[in-house]
This record gives structure tokens, C-alpha cells and sequence, in this order.
């Protein structure tokens, strides 16, 4: 395996939580200490603990991390509770940071918000952050996020003229898929986000983000290049067009044309509101 290879993978074991290398020589985890022996022949048996390596070679201990949050619906219904009491953006970013019912969070390196303009006619919402995405704090800065760039470019937007976030605020370890759970978590977050930012036009980039947000089972494949509607907690209503998301665009770049029919249809709705 080359460096880069070895990088990558030392990269994965940590995002998944492995902190401790393995020793030098190995360890019988079934044996007994003489101390251990000694005391149980006295009759002051304890718990066997597995033999390690000696004294003078173990690592001094890490220091403690937090707990994982075990997923379940009352925190669900707890992040819906603390959404639904953020007055504005400021408000709902100090609180998503301080949320600690989701186990995405200890894993993570950053809670990863939004950018772009909370003013702009336009949000476009994806599924959760990637490794770029985790170390930089901010949706959409890696491969992916490049090309999104530059299709908003040949649409006349920039970062600058849109707002940008994610269901998902922390990144899965290992990148792997966000269970259902850890979705039904994160979604009064996201769902409080829009409802704040109250865009003109609302873009689903993907499959996940699609399901949630429009509240369907239909693949992206059939609802891309559709207009839909969001409807917020509160009952508003936002055309939404769900499209590809930009990394699916880089692992079948035929699909491009797709996601630019769906971006002129996007750039004529937004001519026809008036705004960017």
C-alpha cells in the first residue's frame, strides 16, 4: 500500500473512533495475573481483567471522550422542541452546536451550518457533510461542492446570491449513510433552517434530501426536473425542484445534462419572482 493509501485509511479508523494502535507483542487476553491468582487462592476473587502489555510500555490512558447519545424518538421530539424555539439563525446555529442527542456529533470534528447569504432567494440543501466539509466547517467546499460552483456559475448565481446548508449538520463517520433515525433527528434543525431563511425557491440536492424535505418515497430519478412544494412547521409553502446531487454528476457525468435542464428550470423561476 503507498502513503496515500495508508493516509486514508489511518484517516478512516480515526473518523470511525479508533484511538489505540496495536502492541508490539501479543497479549493473552485469557490469562491470568499472579496478582489476580493470588488473589482469588485467598478468597478475595475479582473480576478477571485481560493481561496487557507491561507497565513501562503501556501508552499513558486518552483522555475521556464524550458518551455517544443513544438515538431514539425522545430525542427526536427533543430537537423538535428546541427547533421550534430558535427566533433566528444566530439562535438556531448556538443550539444545533449545543445539541448533544445525536451520536454523529462525537464522531465529528465540525458542526457544519450553512453558507453563502441567508438573504438570497435561493437554498439549496444537500445530505451531510463530507471529510472537506468536516475540517473546513462549511457545506459543499470539497470535489463536489467545486462543481456546484461552477453549475450555479453558468446560471448566473454565486455564493454570494444563494444559501447553501444540509439535512445533516455532522459528518458520518467513514462517510458512511446517516441511518433513519439520525435523519429524524436532524430534520426540525433543517426544517426550522428553511422555515427561517424563508427562500423563494428551495433545492433538493439527492435522494435523501429530496424524501425528507418533500415528504416522499420516489426516487430522485423521477422527482428531479419536477416543481414541488416544501411546506414548512408553520405552513408556508416553497416551490422546490428537486435535482442530482453533484457528487452522483461526478461518478456519471453523462447525467450533467439532467441537472442543467433542472438549473435552467430553476433560473426561469427565479427570473419569474423576480430575484438573483
Amino acid at each position: 500500500m503507498d502513503s496515500a493509501g495508508l493516509r486514508e485509511l489511518l484517516t478512516f479508523y480515526a473518523d470511525a473512533g479508533v484511538d489505540e494502535p496495536l502492541w508490539d507483542m501479543p497479549a493473552d487476553r485469557f490469562a491470568e495475573t499472579q496478582q489476580e491468582a493470588e488473589q482469588r487462592a485467598a478468597g478475595r476473587q475479582q473480576p478477571a481483567r485481560p493481561a496487557a502489555a507491561s507497565a513501562g510500555n503501556r501508552p499513558a490512558p486518552s483522555p475521556a471522550t464524550p458518551k455517544a447519545a443513544v438515538p431514539d424518538d425522545a430525542q427526536a421530539a427533543r430537537a423538535r422542541e428546541i427547533a421550534a424555539g430558535a427566533a433566528n439563525l444566530d439562535e438556531l446555529r448556538a443550539q444545533l452546536e449545543a445539541f448533544d442527542g445525536c451520536n454523529l456529533k462525537t464522531t465529528a470534528k465540525s458542526t457544519v451550518f450553512a453558507d453563502g447569504n441567508p438573504q438570497a432567494s435561493i437554498m439549496l440543501v444537500g445530505e451531510a457533510p463530507g471529510r472537506d466539509e468536516d475540517l473546513q466547517g462549511l457545506p459543499f467546499v470539497g470535489r463536489s461542492g467545486k462543481l456546484l460552483d461552477r453549475i450555479l456559475a453558468a446560471i448566473g448565481l454565486d455564493r454570494s446570491s444563494v444559501y447553501i446548508s444540509n439535512v445533516i449538520a455532522w459528518r458520518p463517520p467513514g462517510n458512511r449513510d446517516p441511518s433513519p433515525l439520525e435523519t429524524e433527528i436532524c430534520r426540525p434543525f433543517i426544517e426550522r433552517h428553511i422555515e427561517l431563511v424563508a427562500p423563494k425557491v428551495l433545492v433538493t440536492l439527492g435522494n435523501p434530501s429530496t424524501k425528507l424535505l418533500l415528504r416522499t418515497q420516489t426516487g430522485i430519478m423521477r422527482m428531479r426536473g419536477n416543481w414541488a412544494v416544501h411546506r414548512t412547521p408553520s405552513g408556508s409553502e416553497i416551490p422546490t425542484m428537486p435535482t442530482l446531487h453533484p457528487a452522483y454528476l461526478l461518478r456519471n457525468p453523462a447525467h450533467k445534462a439532467l441537472a442543467w435542464r433542472d438549473f435552467l428550470e430553476i433560473r426561469a423561476k427565479l427570473d419569474a419572482v423576480g430575484s438573483a
